[in-house]
């Protein structure tokens, strides 16, 4: 009996592990970030262990279903844990060369841009956006893992839509963003206001993740001159001996920046043909690990 019971746990965890790539990318596209999802993760192999598991004929949905289901609840506590973070929230940036099956299927819902705008929609709008514009999932398998009718499922998905169409703007190419980086790098090492106030969009905005933790601006910076000069104060300390490594964070080219082998921020941001005009600076420690390359 014992090894029939072990035999079958195998089978169980062979499943589990085939779709463990897709259930990560649905709760982290849910949550923002790598360490709540594998929470998620956990309480699904728990659940699955302890289902049964005869009777399931597609086990594949159903673990999605599981996952979705739990990253909505854990994504309306996260919301609220939100309210009371010290300065601004960002999303955990995962260094997807580590990880590239996060966006393998589809890379949507991925950015670290995209993230923030998706904490604007409810935790089941979400979870419908995610579902049909990162994994291609039929509006009827949608609304019945988040318990809706077809057309309310289709609604939530247009409403995503039209909200992060109306904020997101049309990008530069993937080598003008590698130059438009090592310029902003170069000049921020240097605190040279003119250089960095040319290679910003009228409408900058910066946001510093620090949790606390880690010194960073407590709210957003907004403006080219504004911008440049809380950089050029942070210079004489922040680029001291820092090693910078460029990197894919959740699919885009980023900065990861590191002192004496430890990683002490991850920079990214978004550009137009204006310049940039959103600096994302990760500080937090407690949300690196993720983004660490692993050489």
């Amino acid at each position: 009996m014992e090894e029939s019971g072990s035999a079958t746990l195998d089978d169980a965890a062979e499943v589990f592990a085939q779709v463990r790539p897709r259930l990560f990318g649905i709760a982290y596209r849910m949550l923002g970030s790598a360490a709540d999802a594998e929470d998620v993760l956990q309480e699904v192999w728990l659940r699955w262990q302890k289902a049964d598991r005869s009777v399931v004929e597609n086990p594949a949905a159903y673990l999605a279903t599981t996952t979705t289901r739990q990253a909505i609840n854990a994504t309306r506590t996260a919301y609220a844990r939100r309210e009371t973070y010290i300065g601004p929230w960002l999303p955990e940036p995962v260094d997807t060369t580590a990880d590239p099956q996060l966006g393998a299927e589809r890379a949507a819902a991925l950015e670290v841009a995209v993230l923030m705008l998706l904490e604007k929609l409810t935790p089941t709008e979400r979870a419908a956006y995610v579902l049909r514009e990162a994994f291609d999932y039929p509006y009827s398998q949608i609304a019945e893992i988040i318990q809706t009718t077809e057309v309310t499922a289709r609604q939530y998905v247009s409403r995503a839509r039209k909200h992060l169409a109306a904020e997101k703007r049309k990008p530069v190419s993937e080598a003008e963003r590698k130059k438009l980086l090592a310029a902003f790098l170069a000049a921020a090492q240097a605190g040279d206001l003119p250089a960095l106030e040319q290679l910003f969009a009228s409408d900058v905005v910066s946001y510093s993740d620090g949790g606390g933790v880690a010194r960073a601006a407590r709210s957003a910076i907004f403006g080219p001159a504004t911008l440049a000069k809380v950089i050029r104060a942070y210079q004489p300390f922040f680029w001291t001996d820092a090693d910078i490594v460029f990197t894919q964070v959740n699919g885009e080219l980023a900065a990861v920046l590191s002192r004496n082998g430890a990683v002490y921020g991850v920079i990214s941001f978004t550009s137009t043909e204006d310049g940039i005009d959103k600096i994302l600076w990760m500080l937090n420690p407690g949300k690196l690990t993720a983004a660490l390359p692993t050489d």
